[in-house]
């Protein structure tokens, strides 16, 4: 019976004694970990196994998409084996890209494509931190199906005066190279549950994460229904129109509406905000798991009104990430 484990956090070996919760082991070598609770309630001093699973009475209480990735609760964890762990937090480069593609989908977001130099293991809808040779980061969201592995998509939104998107859209060329992290986030799909409804509200490039979602459910076979909202202030905000509209005509379980809040809308939009569209059609939401991207004031109420409609709290995905990212009403 191993009575010692050695827990390696960088470049850092300690040794953690039986009966010694992980969290105090790594406070007792100087290792600054953010805690607060010790009982495993404010989830402050999350860690990720980076090589194996950790135990099972670690992850009490943390959503499926972190347990799928392998983060523990530090202070519930009494390791049963050696481990390799990270900060939640970290935020070391992994790897680096060459520019592959750039093509405007509006007149304010761009298409990135780019290729990495080793295959990452991401979701669709996760996001990344891109880095620039002066070390200028911004984060965006991966639109594309985790299936090709080594090319990320992003959806680039140019924000006047914006240092990393108005270079982005203005100088950065093919062929430049680009610093990517390690993917980040939980809005992405879960297989497992195939027959359980979606709901996806999205304003401006918040699309990108979600058609990630989309592509991926449908391409797992999905079975339940999936309702796509996508909402803009007006028609020159709304793209990827055509290629939603013909993934409609392909899966009859998918259905896409796109919305605009000013003007009259040509026929097949909708007039109104995304979510509040959305919140009249789908009025009873109990058993479905709801992603929301987009404008911090729309993620907020819709978070709540989609409790109110049923939703359980833990089957509503709204990244900060995603909230912090997007501008667009």
């Amino acid at each position: 019976m191993m009575t010692v484990t050695k827990i390696k956090i960088d470049e850092q070996t300690l040794l953690c004694q039986v009966g010694e919760p992980l969290l105090d082991a790594l406070l007792r070598e100087n290792i600054d970990v953010s805690h607060g609770c010790r009982q495993g309630a404010c989830q402050s001093c999350m860690l990720r196994s980076l090589k194996g699973k950790p135990p099972a009475e670690a992850q009490h209480g943390l959503k499926d998409g972190l347990k799928q990735q392998n983060y523990f609760l530090a202070c519930l964890c009494y390791p049963e084996q050696d481990m390799e762990i990270a900060y939640t937090h970290h935020r070391d480069y992994v790897t680096h890209a060459t520019v592959k593609a750039k093509q405007m989908l509006n007149p304010e977001i761009m298409q990135l494509v780019i290729e990495t130099d080793e295959e990452l293991d991401y979701y669709a809808g996760q996001f990344v931190n891109l880095k620039r040779d002066d070390g200028l980061t911004r984060s965006y969201s991966i639109s594309n199906h985790r299936m090709h592995g080594r090319q990320l998509s992003f959806h680039v939104r140019r924000l006047m005066g914006g240092q990393f998107s108005e270079w982005a859209h203005q100088e950065l060329q093919i062929g430049d190279r680009l610093a990517v992290s390690e993917p980040q986030g939980l809005c992405y799909y879960q297989s497992g549950q195939p027959q359980q409804n979606l709901l996806l509200i999205g304003t401006g490039s918040g699309l990108a994460p979600l058609a990630g979602i989309i592509s991926e459910a449908l391409h797992d076979g999905h079975r339940g229904e999936i309702h796509l909202y996508h909402g803009s202030s007006d028609m020159n905000g709304l793209y990827w129109s055509e290629e939603m509209r013909s993934l409609q005509q392909r899966y009859q379980n998918f259905h896409y509406t796109p919305c605009i809040s000013r003007g009259e809308p040509p026929a097949g939009i909708a007039k109104g905000r995304a979510h509040e569209i959305a919140f009249k059609d789908c009025s009873a939401l109990k058993g479905w798991r709801v992603f929301l991207c987009g404008h911090p004031d729309m993620v907020s109420s819709s978070k709540r009104q989609a409790f109110l409609a049923g939703a359980s709290m833990a089957d509503i995905y709204a990244d900060a990430f995603h909230v912090a990212s997007s501008s667009v009403d």
